[in-house]
């Protein structure tokens, strides 16, 4: 009886920390094979920076993911908003202006518009999902292609540069902190009030649970099917104005497969594929987890491919373990 017992919390901290367990697991190997310089603040901040775009993306995509859907537009939307965002924010001397009627404006005209401008797509995502009952894979598809033409159209295939020098800001250090892992903890703020102490949030997990019992107590689905999407979208938005500030100019064909990313530090970090559970704090650990094998085979010369091959052995581990945590015991 005790075994049982001790067996019993054993898989209980292992299914409620298993992922923190495995951040530390990962820390450790990378550590041994890479030597101490592995755990150098400037490391530590080289995985933060780069993993606070698909971080951001991914608080948008486990609002998704925990309703019972899922987002194949992502990266292409950020890579749209981008592009658009940037406009608005380049030198009135820039010589490939996309706007030129547009005086030279402040950084608060990207960030606006990053933020309108994501909403929007992620509003019509919601409306294809909710009104015209799409599946989710195949109305997201299709924004998939059309934000990806549109960014290409709006350019005419080339980038977006010489931009206002307070974007390098974006870029840079507050202290220690680099801004970019600021902006995704302030997101990470929103997101978990958001998720946990307001009725969209609640809404958002009744949905996934049980739509048909979600439609009976009375929320309003397409309401807030759209609401979920549009959130979403503003997340895209906010890396999208991250991305453009690390990189100082805005390729049309940026964020190739950042949604595959963002999709990923969501399940590893805990949220249900199959809707109705998910946490923010475990999207902090999947982003970091992603973070710490990408910094670490990078460090180790591991070719690109090969790091697409573990990021996706690891997707697939995620959800083996999810729905070992949600099968029924007889």
């Amino acid at each position: 009886m005790q075994n049982t017992n001790k067996a019993s919390a054993i898989s209980k901290f292992l299914g409620t920390y298993g992922i923190l367990v495995m951040l530390l697991a990962l820390v450790l190997v990378m550590t041994l094979i890479n030597g101490i310089s592995f755990l150098s603040l400037s490391n530590i901040q080289g995985i933060l920076t780069q993993g606070s775009i698909y971080g951001i993306m991914a608080l948008g995509v486990t609002f998704i993911i925990i309703s019972g859907g899922i987002d194949l537009s992502a990266g292409s939307m950020v890579a749209l908003a981008a592009v658009v965002s940037s406009s608005f924010g380049q030198l009135a001397t820039a010589s490939n202006r996309i706007f030129p009627f547009l005086p030279q404006l402040g950084i608060w005209a990207p960030l606006l518009v990053a933020l309108i401008f994501g909403g929007l797509l992620g509003a019509l995502n919601g409306a294809m999902v909710a009104k015209l009952k799409l599946f989710p894979w195949i109305a997201t598809l299709g924004t998939f292609y059309i934000a990806r033409g549109l960014a290409q159209v709006i350019t005419a295939g080339k980038p977006v540069t010489q931009l206002i020098p307070s974007y390098s800001k974006i870029g840079g250090k507050i202290g220690i902190l680099p801004v970019p892992a600021l902006i995704f903890f302030i997101c990470v703020a929103i997101s978990w009030v958001l998720l946990n102490y307001t009725k969209f949030g609640c809404d958002t997990f009744a949905i996934g649970g049980n739509i048909g019992a979600a439609r009976v107590t009375g929320i309003n689905i397409n309401k807030t099917l759209i609401t979920i999407y549009a959130f979403a979208g503003v997340m895209y938005g906010v890396a999208a104005f991250v991305f453009a500030g690390r990189v100082l100019s805005v390729n049309p064909g940026a964020a190739q497969n950042y949604e595959m990313s963002a999709i990923s530090a969501s399940i590893i970090g805990g949220t249900s594929p199959m809707g109705g559970k998910g946490t923010i704090w475990g999207v902090i650990v999947g982003t970091l987890i992603l973070g710490t094998i990408r910094q670490g085979l990078t460090l180790m010369a591991v070719d690109a491919y090969w790091q697409q091959i573990a990021e996706g052995a690891i997707i697939v581990i995620a959800v083996i373990f999810a729905m070992m945590r949600e099968k029924p015991r007889n």
